[in-house]
């Protein structure tokens, strides 16, 4: 990668961040900030749980002050998708605020989902995420924030849609500035190897428009692609050269233009939500992304209405629904912010998280995330990430792990490429490499008690079976779940499944104890976690034991005292940061 180039990232990154930690925990002036903020939720509880974290965040001063944070959850029944929660959301802003949200400028954060594929973000939110930044320490929401931080004032009202769980780092010449002034929308794009837009969005540009070899060009988008084959990125034009090293960042001859986040004027919003009355309410899923950016610019042709090759779940309104947003947008203009400057990062997985925070050396210069991890800026190998957690002395971790809000004894040791996430870990202990570990307080039957889950890094908490009695097709730490279960005692038969059974997966296998206290709890599932490695022989339950799955910890989840320990663990830390 171009040493300058990142240079160029990580001072413009740094000049966001500084002026974005001016706001934190003040009131704001109007044109200032964004005049409304809107987080998405999947449900009642979600939403919930995000209005009592925002609220500790806006007591404690750790956010900008003297504005509306909206949490608007997806109303009961049919999955509707990041579109449809758009759409929801708008409407919701609408019966608020009225015509006068025709003055606002929006920021809405897709914020809604159980976080199957980074499963420490499942209880209290992937944009509540903690990031090695800041004091008090950055969650994804102040990162969102301090990125978009120059936007509001070049933006004429409207809405910006984005995703909670992606980081969008660019840089542009000093006397300029991104502007969200044109009608319809406008979409930034980063450039990209070709093997990434297969599971991105893709611009294809009017190639005939000469390059300014700039930072940030403005073009003209003639249609999107959503997630194309390399072919039809090629066969439409989608793939620029990178002729001159007009992408410096790229070491790739040639490239693509990605979607991340993207504005919607205020008109063409009142035409969007003109069409969800007339459909309301949904009964499919709608992509934010596939659904709305497919039907703009001027080749666009509703083909792409009937090609569901990238559908999760197959409803049998989504061609008509698609097609239905297809002739309200035709027409309307796709106008791209070409970031020729830039870089996009999704962190959304378990092996994302800790790649980007306590591996890649690009991230860490950019974001100056060596300040807090203790390194220096050219250090290139992995590292440890501590965040807001409690080491007595005599614990220790492997460089590539990642420990968040997490309490460890004298003698505790973690591992290489693990994960461990508020958890109490008891002196002595020894997690094994390769472990995600996430503790959790839950309310069963009136009692408060604690379940902490275990999965290998590599394990798939979303493939399922089509019965209990076809468990053998699960994996957990390399091993099939009906090796798992004899290791601990445990027969096929005894082995529950919550929920749909006619879905079984890691996600709702019943495996975890139910402890009545912290440590307890973890060191019993450390056990059963221990007792698969090679060599360690079985363990045996506790008689009366109750096991549960992280989809019913998640259910029965008792946010209060989850909250109520991490406020505690932050008093601790920063006692013993001046102690």
């Amino acid at each position: 990668m171009n040493e300058q180039g990142s240079k160029k990232l990580q001072i413009a990154t740094s000049e966001k961040l500084q002026r974005f930690d001016t706001l934190r925990g003040k009131q704001v002036q109007p044109g200032e900030f964004w005049d409304l903020v809107v987080l998405t939720a999947v449900d009642d509880d979600q939403r919930e749980a995000y209005e009592l974290q925002i609220s500790e965040k806006l007591e404690r001063k750790e956010i900008p002050l003297g504005i509306p944070y909206h949490v608007f959850s997806d109303p009961p029944g049919a999955k509707i998708g990041n579109g449809g929660a758009t759409l929801h959301s708008l409407q919701q802003l609408e019966d608020i605020y009225g015509k006068a949200l025709g003055g606002y400028r929006v920021l809405l954060i897709h914020a809604g989902g159980f976080s199957q594929r980074l499963p420490n973000a499942s209880a209290l939110g992937k944009i509540f995420t903690p990031m090695p930044l800041g004091d008090p320490l950055y969650q994804m929401l102040e990162l969102k924030l301090a990125v978009f931080v120059n936007f509001p004032s070049q933006m004429k009202p409207g809405v910006l849609v984005t995703s909670a769980d992606c980081i969008e780092l660019y840089s542009i010449a000093e006397d300029e500035s991104i502007r969200f002034d044109r009608s319809g929308f406008t979409a930034l794009a980063h450039p990209s190897p070709i093997s990434i837009g297969t599971t991105h969005g893709v611009f294809v540009l009017d190639q005939q428009e000469k390059s300014e070899l700039a930072d940030m060009e403005y073009r003209t988008c003639l249609h999107f692609l959503h997630k194309p084959s390399v072919k039809k990125m090629h066969d439409n034009g989608a793939v620029c050269k990178n002729e001159d090293n007009v992408v410096s960042l790229l070491s790739d001859a040639e490239f693509v233009y990605t979607d991340s986040t993207y504005y919607v004027d205020y008109q063409t919003v009142m035409s969007l939500l003109s069409l969800f009355r007339e459909v309301r309410p949904l009964g499919c899923e709608i992509d934010a992304y596939g659904d709305f950016l497919q039907a703009l610019g001027p080749q666009a042709t509703v083909a792409y209405t009937n090609n569901t090759a990238n559908v999760t779940k197959q409803e049998s309104s989504l061609v008509e629904m698609r097609q239905k947003i297809f002739h309200r947008l035709k027409g309307t203009p796709l106008n791209v912010v070409a970031l020729n400057h830039s870089k996009f990062y999704h962190i959304g997985t378990t092996t994302e998280y800790l790649f980007y925070l306590s591996e890649d050396p690009c991230l860490r210069s950019e974001l100056g995330l060596y300040k807090v991890l203790g390194c220096n800026q050219n250090f290139s190998f992995k590292v440890c990430c501590e965040m807001l957690s409690d080491l007595k002395p005599g614990s220790s971790l492997t460089p590539g792990s990642v420990v968040e809000y997490c309490r460890l004894e004298a003698g505790a040791h973690v591992g290489g490429r693990t994960i461990l996430s508020g958890c109490w870990v008891g002196a002595g202990l020894k997690v094994p490499d390769g472990t995600f570990i996430h503790s959790l307080c839950v309310n069963r039957q009136g009692q408060t008690g604690f379940v902490t889950v275990a999965f290998g890094i590599e394990d798939n908490l979303k493939k399922a079976v089509g019965a209990p009695a076809n468990m053998e097709g699960l994996n957990l730490f390399g091993a099939s779940l009906v090796e798992c279960l004899a290791k601990w005692g445990l027969s096929p038969e005894s082995l529950r499944f919550s929920g749909d059974t006619s879905s079984c997966s890691l996600w709702n296998a019943c495996l975890f104890p139910v402890c009545p206290d912290m440590r307890d709890s973890f060191s019993l599932t450390l056990e059963m976690v221990q007792a698969l490695q090679p060599g360690v022989s079985t363990v045996t339950l506790p008689l009366g034991t109750k096991l549960m799955s992280l989809q019913e910890a998640l259910q029965s989840k008792h946010l209060e005292k989850m909250l109520k320990y991490r406020k505690r663990l932050m008093e601790d830390v920063e006692k013993k940061k001046w102690s």
